[in-house]
């Protein structure tokens, strides 16, 4: 019989990791709840219409579709052969395929306000923290399965929204303790008065999303792209341009504004980001403006950020998103304001776990092990064990009366900190022997205050 295996980009998380990545979402989770958010679920799977062309052409070819059941009914089996082909050439077919899993949070946190915006206090602050999947290339930081955050406001076009945002991002990377990281934001405006020097708002998305490659595969193969999507060699010129524009922060914006005119898009962007930048400066967020941000989806309208690791981990992106002044119009519901970010969980844990930034804190569930001497001994730690998980203290009896070498070993291999031996000695003196395996300290604690010695 083969080894089990599992699916390529997908992964089993053992009690260090998933005790790592709880420390992770619960830093997150406070943040968010502390400036006001609430929380959402949405169903792993939507309705594949609900997904399609939201995304780009890029981000529709990552879409996991799921194949509808009965399909090997044989009354339905003569009908579906064509539609078949069709999917087999990368198109759709409801009779073959309907759902899908969700590809990221956004869209269905859309398509949840399209549905229920008249019950829903305006504006709407939510977040939701629930796994998404994507059918990309697994690599370093990229997995078919992972992790989302997302922090979302609707129903206010306010700036101040994505100053919180980039507070929130701040917030969250100082608790977690992550030094280095820097938030990187543009806007969407520049993009769209760079497309209309380049011949037509209609350019806008071939632009950003070869724009969008531009970490991976350099400049020389975006213009290559670009020429092979059809702009014109002064375009490409243009937007060569664009992209090796120097300065920081509003020296950056003083010379865009002379690539990109008097635009009224482009001035609208240069207002919104010289305001952003100055206010997160104030508030000690790590902020950049970086002209080459383009974040390929389609749906984003105004500003847009990156959160960027630190330079020693090669692993770039750890977080991001925008504004999008009208996703809900796509299900019916226009002239609804959006903006929020995402955080990824998988990508962020890499970072930590990279640059050893993980608490001590997290490398156990189980502060104290109560060594097994024996039947009648066991009970006596019974009782004292569960006197101190009262007190919010969390121990284990070992199961059987086997040797202290075995026992000892257990501890080691789960971390356990704190060991307790009971015999025949200490029960008659109503205490117990209390060893530290870190410092090798041991000390006879009485039953009165072991509660208080080991809370300290």
């Amino acid at each position: 019989m083969s080894k089990p295996s599992l699916p390529s980009g997908t992964r089993d998380f053992s009690a260090d990791v998933v005790r790592k990545r709880r420390f992770i979402l619960d830093t997150i989770r406070t943040v968010f709840e502390c400036y006001g958010f609430e929380p959402l679920e949405t169903p792993a799977m939507e309705n594949l219409d609900t997904l399609l062309g939201k995304y780009g052409e890029e981000g529709d070819k990552l879409i996991f579709k799921i194949l509808n059941n009965g399909l090997d009914n044989p009354e339905k089996e003569k009908n579906i052969r064509e539609e078949w082909e069709k999917v087999l050439d990368g198109k759709s077919s409801k009779q073959i395929t309907e759902r899908a899993l969700r590809y990221d949070l956004t869209i269905p946190f859309a398509r949840y306000v399209a549905t229920w915006h008249q019950q829903l206090p305006m504006p709407f602050k939510r977040y939701q923290i629930q796994p998404v999947w994507r059918a990309d290339r697994p690599q370093k930081g990229r997995y078919r399965e992972f992790y989302q955050c997302d922090v979302d406001v609707v129903g206010s076009g306010s700036l101040l929204n994505e100053i919180e945002l980039g507070c929130i991002s701040h917030q969250i990377f100082t608790k977690l303790g992550l030094p280095g990281y820097t938030l990187r934001i543009n806007h969407r405006k520049l993009l769209m008065a760079l497309a209309e020097k380049c011949g037509g708002i209609d350019w806008l998305v071939p632009i950003t999303v070869a724009i969008d490659k531009l970490d991976k595969i350099g400049l020389e193969k975006v213009k290559d792209e670009l020429q092979l999507r059809g702009l014109s060699a002064p375009a490409i010129g243009s937007i060569e341009k664009y992209l090796q524009a120097k300065g920081d922060g509003l020296a950056l914006l003083q010379e865009l504004s002379q690539l990109l005119g008097n635009e009224k898009a482009a001035e609208e962007g240069f207002s919104d980001l010289s305001t952003l930048y100055n206010s997160l400066k104030e508030q000690g967020v790590p902020v950049q403006i970086d002209s080459t941000l383009a974040r390929g989806l389609n749906y984003y309208t105004g500003v847009i950020f990156e959160m960027q690791a630190p330079d020693s981990v090669k692993i770039g992106s750890i977080g991001g998103g925008g504004r999008y002044d009208d996703l809900t119009g796509l299900f019916g519901v226009p002239n609804m304001p959006g903006v929020g970010i995402s955080f990824g969980v998988d990508r962020i844990y890499d970072v930590l776990e990279e640059l050893q930034l993980f608490p001590s804190t997290t490398q156990s569930s189980t502060q104290v092990l109560f060594f097994n001497l024996g039947e009648e001994e066991a009970k006596v730690a019974f009782q004292q064990m569960q006197q101190l998980r009262q007190a919010g203290i969390s121990c284990e009896l070992y199961p059987e009366a086997v040797k202290f070498d075995k026992q000892f070993k257990y501890a080691e291999r789960k971390k356990i900190a704190t060991v307790i031996i009971m015999g025949d000695k200490e029960i008659a003196a109503q205490s117990a022997t209390v060893k530290n395996l870190q410092t090798g300290i041991q000390e006879t604690i009485s039953w009165t205050v072991l509660g208080k010695h080991l809370g300290n």
